[in-house]
């Protein structure tokens, strides 16, 4: 029976017959409409771009064909394995569909995999570290010219920035406690937001594909906890390994998880941090220098602002990018990364001498 939420024409041209598929929301992704199509032949995901947030979805389809294939190819020569999903066609063997409204839907494989958005502890969080930085040594001869942009202005924090300050221009802030608290986090933390992109112009650090958004329900987990491969490669572009990094850090160590709850204490988790990074260490066979290892302080803590000041711009401009089930859940969201923003920068000693070699 086909998916409400579904267009019977979009279903028919991944599945033939409709009627026989059985459709059903799946995750709660902050950005696509995703769902799990069960059919009499294959079970695979479906999805349709949010082309408000992807001005060309056609991008987020083609660097999805080109990072898989370049993955499966590593993988057919012997070298590490990295679990991924690989492009589901139409019926008639085209890589996307565009419905009556001019939405694209594109198709991939499902990889059933144990959901985990809060680590069990250093040894799982030494295996992500791991993940990463054989997704980040896999990935790194892809031709520079294979990837276009997705989004661009991703990760460009003066970018966000200035959104933010043409949106103060046009709305009245609000004078509750929250609003108060995000506005002084944004003046506390805007001085350093062209850290790494100084130092990319600096050449300190270069550009090589990045997955864009590593978070940690991300990955791909098996029933024992076990790390296998990487979910969602719709933000893959050219990037600095420093945003990779810093997301990663910032959503695995948080032990409250991504809930951005009021009432629970938010903390960046040391002893994670410190197992994440000699796990992406150890994977990286000493490919960034001392330098570069300087700034993966800079990175967990910058992208944590970016994404409190993403959350709190869109609660302001009426949640017109990220999803959300009540008017406030992106105020909620942009509380609670500014609070770990703050305990990360307290903790920036300890941070910086987990990088020293």
């Amino acid at each position: 029976m086909a998916g409400e939420s579904v267009p019977p024409d979009v279903l028919a041209a991944f599945c033939g017959d409709p009627a026989l598929c059985t459709v059903t929301p799946l995750g709660c992704g902050n950005i696509n409409d995703t769902f799990l199509v069960q059919g009499t032949v294959a079970t695979f995901v479906l999805q349709k771009i949010n082309s408000d947030v992807f001005p060309d979805p056609l991008r987020v389809i083609e660097n999805f064909q080109k990072i898989t294939a370049h993955l499966q190819h590593k993988s057919n020569r012997g070298q590490e394995r990295l679990q991924v999903a690989s492009p589901v066609p139409t019926w008639d063997k085209r890589s996307w569909y565009r419905d009556g409204t001019g939405a694209f839907w594109r198709g991939q494989s499902y990889l059933p995999h144990a959901s985990c958005r809060v680590l069990s502890g250093p040894a799982q969080a030494r295996r992500v570290g791991q993940m990463l930085a054989r997704f980040h040594r896999l990935a790194a001869d892809l031709d520079v010219h294979a990837l276009r942009d997705p989004l661009p202005g991703f990760h460009k924090l003066p970018g966000y920035l200035h959104d933010y300050d043409r949106v103060v221009r046009d709305v009245r802030l609000p004078v509750d406690e929250e609003g108060a608290f995000c506005q002084a986090a944004i003046a506390c933390y805007r001085p350093q937001a062209t850290i790494l992109e100084d130092a990319r112009q600096a050449g300190a650090l270069v550009l090589q594909p990045i997955h864009g958004d590593p978070k940690v329900d991300n990955f791909i987990f098996n029933e024992q906890g076990e790390v296998l491969g990487l979910l969602d490669l719709d933000t893959v572009a050219m990037g600095l390994v420093h945003h990779d990094i810093g997301d990663c850090l910032r959503s695995s160590c948080n032990r409250m998880g991504e809930t951005g709850a009021d009432v629970l204490p938010i903390s960046f988790d040391l002893q994670l941090c410190r197992a994440l990074l000699d796990g992406y260490f150890s994977g990286q066979d000493g490919v960034l220098t001392k330098t570069q290892r300087e700034y993966v302080f800079a990175g967990v803590l910058l992208v944590s602002f970016e994404l409190g000041l993403r959350f709190y711009t869109d609660h302001l401009r009426g949640n017109r990018y990220f999803k959300v089930r009540r008017d406030g859940d992106n105020l909620v969201r942009a509380v609670g990364q500014f609070r770990l923003a703050n305990d990360i920068a307290g903790k920036e000693e300890d941070i910086r001498g987990m990088t020293l070699f």
